[in-house]
C-alpha cells in the first residue's frame, strides 16, 4: 500500500507547520559546502507543497531561517538570502498558476533589499484572489521576537486607551501576533533528527501534533510529506478534554 493510499480524507490537518532541519549536515555527509544543501532543499518545499496540494491542505508553514541563523558564517548567510530573492522569483509564476498565496512572518526589516523587493512583489501578485492554499514562509523570525513585539503593541494600546487591561483574552493577543490572519498549526513536522522546536511558533503550537524524522530536509520528499500525515491522522486530539 503507497503512503498516499493510507491517509484517510476525513482527517486531513488544515495546517501544517515545518522545521525544514538538515541542510547542512545532509551536504556534510556528501563532502559539500553546507550551501549545496539548501539549494537542494529547494527541491523539497515543490514536493511538499505539490503533496499539500494535493491533500486538499489549506495552510502550509515552513520555517526558513531565524532571528538567530544571522550568526551563522557570513557567506552562508549570503548565500541563502540570494538563493530566497531567485527562487521566489523563479517560482512566482508556478505559485499563481497553482492559486497559491504566499504570505511571510517575521521581521523582514532584517533582510537585504533585492530580498524584500521579491518578497513584496510575489505577495503583491498572490494575494489577489489565491485561495488554494496559504504558503507561509518565516524569515528572520523568533518567536520570543514575535511574543515581545506583541506586548509592546498590547502595552501601547492600553496607554493610548485603545483597550483595556480586563478586557484582554487569548483571543485578543493572538490577533497581535504575525500569524494573527492563520489558524493554529494541526501538525508539526521537524526534519533533520533534532527533538525540539527551536523557538518556532511557541504560542501557535500549543495544541499541535509534533512530529520528528531522521530524515534531513534535502531528502524529505512527497512519500515522507504523506507518512507524517498518516501517523497524524492516527493520533487521537483532545485538547485537554476527554473523550
Amino acid at each position: 500500500m503507497s503512503s498516499l493510499s493510507k491517509i484517510k480524507n476525513k482527517k486531513i490537518p488544515q495546517h501544517v507547520a515545518i522545521i525544514m532541519d538538515g541542510n547542512g549536515r545532509w551536504a556534510k555527509i556528501l563532502g559539500k559546502e553546507r550551501s549545496f544543501g539548501h539549494q537542494k532543499g529547494i527541491s523539497s518545499v515543490k514536493h511538499v507543497l505539490e503533496a499539500s496540494l494535493k491533500l486538499n491542505i489549506k495552510y502550509l508553514t515552513l520555517f526558513a531561517f531565524s532571528k538567530e541563523n544571522w550568526e551563522r558564517p557570513t557567506l552562508e548567510v549570503k548565500i541563502i538570502m540570494e538563493l530566497l530573492a531567485k527562487s521566489i522569483t523563479k517560482y512566482k509564476k508556478k505559485l499563481i498558476e497553482n492559486n497559491v498565496k504566499l504570505n511571510i512572518i517575521g521581521d523582514l526589516n532584517d533582510l537585504p533589499s533585492n530580498s524584500r523587493e521579491a518578497i513584496k512583489n510575489a505577495i503583491k501578485e498572490t494575494n489577489n484572489n489565491n485561495n488554494n492554499i496559504t504558503l507561509t514562509i518565516a524569515l528572520s523570525y523568533s518567536s520570543r521576537w514575535e511574543i515581545t513585539n506583541s506586548i509592546k503593541k498590547i502595552c501601547n494600546d492600553i496607554i493610548r486607551r485603545k483597550i483595556k487591561l480586563k478586557k484582554i483574552t487569548v483571543d485578543m493577543v493572538n490577533n497581535y501576533l504575525c500569524t494573527n490572519n492563520l489558524p493554529y498549526p494541526d501538525l508539526l513536522i521537524r526534519t533533520g533528527g533534532e527533538k525540539r522546536i527551536s523557538n518556532f511558533l511557541l504560542w501557535q503550537l500549543a495544541y499541535a501534533e509534533l512530529y520528528f524524522t531522521k530524515t534531513n530536509w534535502p531528502d524529505f520528499n512527497k512519500r515522507n510529506f504523506y507518512n507524517a500525515i498518516f501517523e497524524y491522522q492516527k493520533r487521537e486530539r483532545r485538547f485537554g478534554k476527554v473523550n
